[in-house]
């Protein structure tokens, strides 16, 4: 019976490829025309009608934004095919389209909720040093093993979950990352990476491998990114985005945002470079403060984090190119996405984490199968008090409501995975967060009421 399912998936798998093929081929003809079509057709495949509705916005500002609508010509057109057949359709298709519903499925079946992607540190070494790294205080000896991240990835398709985030230490230096992605060719998989080691070599086995988008971390300009990163970080890594964009990579970004970088990596000069550069996503978090050498000096204040409210969703909608916000997003994303709700992390030494800046555990992946660790004692204290507050604009349990965060260890008896974890439930840093919760609290309230005036005045 098992071999008639493998072979039934294999068929699938093959058959699913090639009219992959020929759809992407067909839309990177004429787009203008031909992904309208598309769109029409995944909102007939779409089980959910919520699933519908989120297709049909999307086919509603491909027809009146122009922004968007360049940026989606854009993907179609300079996309390299192996990329548009593999990245494209696994992310969009088995990792949306068909994954989502069968993660609900799942979820009910199971009893313990089934998120949507999981994040993963393949390794904790890394080649730089990064002031204020948000892993930098974990052991840099820890890999995974490839038969633990085989067994895994093989685990989550059987959940319906098909997108893998990788970070670290510095996951380009895993030596099985590309054998396990080709491996399991279905899947779509993201690496949070400093770029450096993206070589011409790298470059092609990325395009190669098909189904992985590289976002790479930059602070600002030159001087603000080797300030942190090292002297001719900058560089190495605009080396690397010529060599990504001239084979038709699909790559990103990932950018911290501190009280000092705010305006220069979110001003027109610098997101114009971004896409000139062939950058199509950005990933933004506001700095927080964990890792190496924690300072909540460099948190962004409550007036520039409003800024940011009104700032990134502008580059949104009338720049090409894509840009999340955390922890603004909240609202599009019902609040906090951790804990396993949306997500959870995985870091080197094998720890179940509800999220990357979030360093504490109750159990381990090497010890646990991936059902097991869903349900686990804290992802349930997360999820029964998910969203943390009614107000989407504080989804965060380590900034925005910091005492969520002590309930939750406490309740669960997690512990720790590193060193100097525990100092954002108490101490200095932890009552700096609590001062910094109340004055965006007032903040956020204020904004929230400007964009919800009738939900504000019943009380809801």
């Amino acid at each position: 019976m098992r071999i008639g399912t493998n072979n039934l998936i294999r068929a699938k798998n093959f058959l699913a490829l090639h009219l992959s093929q020929n759809l992407m081929s067909y839309v990177s003809k004429n787009p203008e025309t031909n992904l309208p079509r598309l769109l029409n057709l995944v909102k007939l495949l779409a089980v959910q009608e919520r699933h519908k509705r989120q297709v049909e916005t999307v086919a509603k500002a491909f027809r009146e934004n122009p922004a968007i609508r360049e940026y989606m010509i854009k993907l179609a057109r300079n996309l390299h095919p192996n990329v548009r057949n593999r990245l494209a359709y696994n992310w969009f298709m088995n990792a949306m389209v068909f994954g989502i519903p069968r993660q609900r499925m799942m979820s009910l079946e199971l009893g313990t909720n089934v998120p949507n992607f999981i994040l993963v540190d393949p390794t904790s070494a890394c080649n730089l040093a990064c002031e204020g790294c948000w892993a930098g205080r974990y052991s840099q000896k820890n890999s995974l093993s490839a038969e633990r991240l085989d067994r895994l990835f093989q685990e989550a398709k059987e959940l319906g979950i098909y997108w893998i985030v990788f970070s670290g230490g510095e996951p380009l230096l895993y030596p099985h990352l590309f054998d396990l992605m080709a491996k399991h060719n279905d899947m779509a998989f993201m690496a949070y990476t400093n770029g450096t080691l993206i070589n011409e070599k790298m470059a092609d086995k990325i395009i190669e491998v098909g189904n992985f988008s590289p976002a790479i971390s930059l602070e600002g300009w030159r001087e603000r990114t080797d300030a942190r990163r090292g002297p001719g970080t900058f560089d190495r890594v605009m080396r690397a985005m010529d060599l990504l964009r001239e084979r038709g990579a699909a790559f990103g970004v990932s950018i911290t945002i501190t009280r000092e970088n705010v305006m220069e990596v979110t001003s027109d000069e610098f997101i114009d470079f971004l896409i000139d550069k062939g950058v199509i996503y950005g990933w933004t978090f506001h700095y927080i403060p964990i890792g190496r050498n924690p300072n909540v000096d460099l948190m962004i204040t409550p007036e520039q984090r409003a800024y940011l409210a009104e700032r990134i969703p502008y580059i949104r909608t009338h720049k090409p190119i894509q840009i999340a916000d955390f922890w603004n997003d909240g609202e599009l994303v019902e609040g906090c996405l951790a804990g396993g709700r949306r997500y959870f992390h995985i870091n080197a030494a094998g720890e179940v984490e509800p999220c990357a800046f979030v360093h504490f555990a109750v159990d381990n992946i090497n010890e646990k199968s991936l059902v097991e660790v869903l349900r686990s004692p804290l992802f349930a204290a997360y999820q029964k008090r998910q969203p943390f507050h009614d107000n989407l604009l504080r989804p965060c349990p380590v900034i925005d409501v910091p005492q969520a965060l002590r309930d939750i260890v406490k309740e669960s008896g997690a512990h720790p995975t590193h060193e100097g974890a525990e100092s954002v439930l108490e101490g200095t840093i932890a009552a700096w967060l609590d001062e910094r919760s109340r004055d965006w609290g007032r903040v956020a309230d204020r904004l929230w009421a400007e964009r919800h005036p009738l939900k504000e005045a019943q009380g809801l």
